[in-house]
């Protein structure tokens, strides 16, 4: 399939298609990325929420924006005694002044050796 996706009817993008899902989707302005999970489960929390905002960086820019533009964010935490540890990295990141709406939840993540999940919705830069 061609990256990214593009279903002219509906006017949706789809960018690293998969047979099971797509990494993002462009609709109406808006960026919808999936969860975002580390490439390399060996580094400690702090490690894989930098590789973690890392790939939500190229995966923004992939799209025509940053994160500066973030609507909103969920965080999803395998263990809450992390989330100090995470924030850190978050406000090191984070754009001042343009801070999203945020959740954070601990949940049972799809492998175990995944500590953190992002998943990011954001709108695309004004032309």
């Amino acid at each position: 399939m061609q990256n990214p996706q593009t279903h002219e009817k509906h006017a949706i993008k789809r960018y690293h298609v998969g047979a099971r899902m797509s990494e993002m989707a462009v609709y109406n302005r808006t960026v919808y990325l999936a969860g975002q999970v580390t490439s390399d489960d060996k580094l400690d929390i702090a490690g894989q929420t930098r590789d973690v905002l890392n790939q939500i960086d190229k995966l923004l820019a992939e799209a025509g924006t940053d994160k500066s533009h973030i609507l909103m964010c969920q965080i999803y935490l395998s263990d809450l005694a992390n989330f100090a540890a995470m924030n850190q990295v978050w406000d090191a990141w984070v754009a001042a002044g343009n801070t999203p709406p945020r959740a954070t939840v601990q949940a049972l993540l799809a492998r175990p050796e995944w500590l953190i999940e992002i998943v990011v919705t954001a709108a695309l830069k004004e032309v």
